[in-house]
């Protein structure tokens, strides 16, 4: 299954491969992100939008090295190419011309591509290109994701301010300890109750040295007209600008909408999802209730009905601005960020 004869092959195997791992976990919507991301690469440099680039630098690298060592060959005179016109006609060896520019090494390539290039040798070529641009387009991007997101974040925290968040997440957690170090500010966090994940985030703010207090979800209404900012972190962007993220954050946001609080979003790219949210009950997860009312209560069960969501799903008129890994969108221009790194073909796995 994961060898392949051309690029059609190599598409269908990872699509097929991209609907198994969606489907074994539906909710996980950077999986088939991810897959989609490399659909995308697969498809530039099939069409030579890559390889292309590619070629033209190694042509510049080559001719800046042979420059250096001295060995670039003078332009053949006249009396150089008349001389070696009438050798020809004498049936001695053909000259080797330098091609001196990269223009001609490509135009050279590709009429050896057309005339001799089989399906296998084509693929075998592209292998390396395909693999090349994944460690440098993808995998890059993952390693730096947390720091290019954290490196914004003294451009929308300032002095003195009241910071809302609720939950725990990394990303959000590095943005505000990166702040921390030219900022001096508060942050109210939510506990997130049953998980009680802001219980976590609070220790690590206090122990980065920021001013940090916890309050229970009930009081984040009561809490907002304090507050200057809420920033948020998310599960997954959808392609309508709305997101999904922890339990609680519909509430947050609702409560910043209703005082004018903006509201920011710090999240990957790999998280922005093509899928619209056509029904947006499908996104408010929920997890078994044992957390909220223990089952070894069996009497008070089998007379309640216990909801335990796990995420919310927010509506892009509630977020301010998203903060990503390359800079800053509405949710507006989320449509647009989406073309940039998925390919249309892509949408459905």
């Amino acid at each position: 299954m994961s060898r392949w004869r051309d690029i059609d092959v190599l598409v269908e195997l990872i699509r097929d491969l991209g609907g198994r791992l969606t489907a074994a976990q539906p909710k996980e919507l950077a999986v088939g992100n991810i897959v989609r991301r490399v659909l995308k690469v697969i498809r530039e440099v099939s069409r030579g939008e890559l390889e292309t680039h590619n070629m033209q630098d190694e042509d510049e690298e080559r001719d800046e090295s042979e420059s250096d060592n001295g060995e670039y060959d003078e332009p053949l005179s006249v009396r150089d190419l008349s001389a070696a016109s009438s050798q020809i006609g004498s049936g001695s060896e053909r000259p080797q011309i330098m091609m001196e520019s990269s223009m001609f090494r490509l135009l050279a390539a590709d009429v050896g591509e057309s005339s001799s290039d089989t399906p296998e040798k084509k693929a075998y070529t592209l292998k390396p290109v395909i693999i090349q641009e994944i460690n440098e387009e993808i995998i890059a991007d993952l390693e730096t994701v947390y720091k290019g997101i954290a490196d914004q974040a003294i451009d929308y925290i300032h002095a003195n301010e009241v910071i809302m968040t609720i939950g725990k997440s990394r990303t959000v957690q590095e943005f505000l300890i990166r702040a921390a170090q030219k900022r001096k500010f508060q942050v109210i966090v939510a506990e997130t109750a049953p998980t009680y994940q802001g219980h976590e985030m609070a220790a690590a703010l206090a122990k980065a040295g920021i001013d940090t207090t916890v309050i229970v979800d009930s009081a984040i209404f009561a809490a907002m007209p304090r507050v200057n900012k809420v920033v948020l972190g998310s599960h997954a962007v959808l392609a309508n600008g709305g997101l999904v993220a922890v339990t609680g954050s519909q509430l947050l946001a609702t409560a910043a909408k209703h005082h004018s609080t903006p509201v920011l979003v710090c999240t990957a790219l790999y998280k922005l999802s093509p899928v619209f949210a056509y029904d947006a009950d499908t996104f408010n997860i929920t997890v078994a209730p044992n957390s909220v009312l223990d089952f070894q209560q069996g009497p008070l069960i089998d007379k309640v009905y216990v909801s335990n969501p796990y995420y919310d799903y927010v509506a892009p008129e509630l977020v301010s601005l998203f903060v990503h890994n390359l800079g800053s969108a509405p949710p507006t221009y989320v449509y647009r960020l989406i073309n940039d790194n998925y390919d249309p073909e892509d949408t459905t796995l």
